[in-house]
């Protein structure tokens, strides 16, 4: 019997990159069946269990046979909490017919990906950067275009650079903050300015929020939601029960946006996933009611491992770090050693046995970074900081 070659993949995978955090995380795997001894400071999730009352209210919801298809775009009741939140957090008032569920916030921005970008749409958004946005774009027919932020800068987002790389096939403007990898906090007033100057031309704005809550210094202002209330015709927020409530695993996502796009969303979700599990929806319900105070708990302690992390990082001789404002982790600078950060990224995984990323898995302006995660406890972050400085010094 003979067999025919089956036809190449689709071309619009061939554009998109795989994971590099995955791969770390299964090379750390590796050594670790080995017998290797594995600090695990790559991972983007926290380190907490989910809060027991979030728990239990999804086991009661399958107990209770909460377990058929909602419609596709959540059960009325976790729609409230999600603009009650909003109301709650930020003073803007959504309808319910604006607020949209998803299995995590990485599907709500894929969501709206498909939902609005075509093939030869420009899409800005700012690097170094999670690289999931750009490859979404990809995903969707449309070109990433990649506006830097800057060390010096403390890689905050420019608002001038980035009107400066709008063209007439810009369909939108995706931003992230807190960012991933570098904890930056897209300033209100830089944000303004975005909303303002691209109001004529009709650009889309996409916020991912997802490390929103996740803010480590009192006087910091981050109430964009506010900003861009204006604009809400062409803004799309989206949020996520991952970082927050410790809720990766889950798969809970949101986003609120015009009505006639979610519905749009909703032509996807029907023909992909019909819906987000509906006991996992109740959890969501109970986060966002009742999660309040297991969020002040767990910012306390990233707060407390932040400034350590920094601390240790720049006592370390040829590293620079600076300190984020939000999410969980530093971008510490590690140009004076003379190798690339991939380079030192396998040279920690192998002769310290610390699992962190490279900066270059942001994007080419990540070179001569890491990003380390301190979702991990003190006594792993110290340890891992006296391997990462006994092995560099041998460099």
């Amino acid at each position: 019997m003979s067999f025919h070659m089956p036809m190449p993949f689709s071309r619009r995978l061939g554009r998109v990159k795989p994971s590099q955090t995955q791969e770390v995380t299964l090379a750390a795997q590796r050594l670790r069946r080995q017998g290797v001894s594995v600090i695990d400071l790559g991972a983007g999730e926290p380190d907490f269990q989910t809060p027991d009352h979030i728990g239990q209210a999804g086991i009661e919801a399958i107990q209770t046979g909460f377990t058929k298809y909602t419609a596709n775009a959540g059960i009325p009741e976790l729609k409230d909490a999600v603009v009650e939140r909003y109301l709650s957090d930020y003073n803007v008032r959504y309808g319910v017919d604006e607020a949209m569920i998803c299995a995590g916030g990485k599907q709500a921005l894929f969501n709206v990906a498909m939902a609005l970008f075509d093939s030869g749409d420009e899409v800005i958004t700012h690097t170094p950067v999670w690289p999931t946005i750009p490859e979404q774009i990809k995903l969707a027919g449309a070109n990433p275009i990649f506006v830097r932020t800057y060390a010096e800068e403390r890689f905050r987002v420019v608002a001038e650079r980035i009107l400066d790389a709008v063209t007439p096939r810009t369909k939108a403007i995706v931003l992230n903050s807190p960012c991933n990898p570098t904890g930056a906090l897209i300033e209100e007033k830089e944000l303004e300015v975005i909303v303002q100057k691209t109001e004529e031309a009709g650009i889309w704005l996409v916020l991912d929020l997802c490390y929103e809550r996740l803010l480590h210094d009192d006087a910091v202002s981050h109430n964009l939601p506010r900003v861009v209330d204006k604009a809400r015709d062409r803004v799309v927020l989206i949020g996520s029960a991952s970082k927050t409530y410790a809720m990766t695993g889950w798969r809970l996502g949101f986003g609120v946006m015009r009505p006639d796009l979610q519905v749009q969303i909703s032509k996807l979700v029907t023909n992909s996933v019909s819906c987000t599990p509906p006991f996992i929806q109740k959890a969501g319900v109970k986060a966002l009611k009742n999660g309040a105070s297991s969020i002040i708990k767990m910012v306390g302690e990233f707060r407390d491992r932040r400034d350590f992390l920094v601390k240790e990082l720049n006592q370390i001789p040829r590293i620079s770090c600076l300190n984020p404002h939000g999410a969980f982790y530093v971008f510490p600078n590690v140009k004076a050693f003379g190798k690339s950060s991939d380079e030192i990224e396998d040279y920690l995984l192998k002769e310290a046995g610390v699992a962190l990323l490279s900066g270059t898995s942001f994007g080419k302006f990540g070179e001569g970074y890491l990003r380390i995660s301190y979702a991990n406890s003190i006594e792993n972050l110290t340890e891992a900081c006296r391997r990462i400085r006994k092995a560099l010094n041998n460099l």
